[in-house]
């Protein structure tokens, strides 16, 4: 099925892998608790959910959920990654942490602040996906001051992972046009659309088209963040 949304009015027509604990990630779990809420010492809180394949972690006032991928280091260390390579969380063999951000780039301790809801994102009928299509192509449009389309289209049972797609493209798009290196970039995009067809890695952007794939039977890791998506903005008109 397809959602086509466009700001200002909209129009609907018809149109797995499986992720396997490694051994870095097996020993955080036994060293942290499922799912807890962390500050760090910047006053960066966050919320740390290491009860599935891949640690999930949300920061504090944010919607985006980021899947890390555990790197070991040395002393027994491991260094949890976002998948656009930046250094998010290093955590010791004891269970200590340090969070990692553009404001304590060298690396904050974080401290535990209590028990957390596991990170998931809800399920969607079809007609609560389509309002979310329209609340998502008007806070696009809104975010760069002109209309900006959205296209969903995916198989039944998609939905939840569409919808976590496309908060967290147009949260990139937010972030690159607040920037002033990044708010040209920005400025380029004029049509997002969300498939289930492909891959993650086949993501592109392309003559104002910012195309994002995902793989609904990955959950949360089967979409871009909005780090990646950026890059993937940014790459396409830097490579010209």
């Amino acid at each position: 099925m397809a959602f086509v949304a466009v700001a200002g009015g909209a129009s609907l027509c018809a149109v797995a892998p499986v992720l396997v604990p490694t051994e870095s990630h097996a020993q955080t779990r036994r060293s942290l608790p499922p799912s807890a809420r962390y500050v760090a010492g910047t006053g960066q809180g966050f919320t740390l959910d290491v009860t599935g394949a891949r640690p999930l972690l949300r920061f504090d006032r944010s919607t985006e959920i980021w899947v890390l991928r555990p790197t070991p280091a040395p002393r027994g260390d491991i260094i949890y990654r976002n998948d656009n390579g930046d250094q998010v969380l290093r955590v010791t063999a004891d269970g200590g942490l340090t969070l990692y951000t553009t404001t304590a780039p060298q690396g904050s301790p974080v401290s535990q602040a209590g028990e957390a809801a596991p990170l998931a994102s809800p399920g969607l009928t079809p007609m609560q996906m389509w309002n979310y299509i329209v609340r998502q192509s008007d806070r696009a449009s809104r975010t760069l001051g002109r209309l900006v389309v959205v296209d969903v289209d995916i198989q039944p049972g998609s939905e939840a992972v569409a919808a976590d797609a496309l908060s967290t493209a147009i949260d990139a798009v937010a972030r690159m046009a607040r920037s002033p290196n990044l708010r040209r970039e920005a400025d380029k995009i004029r049509r997002i659309e969300v498939s289930d067809q492909g891959r993650v890695g086949q993501s592109s952007f392309r003559n104002g088209t910012l195309r994002i794939i995902i793989e609904p039977g990955a959950g949360v890791a089967g979409r871009p963040s909005s780090a990646r998506i950026v890059r993937l903005v940014a790459d396409d008109v830097l490579s010209r």
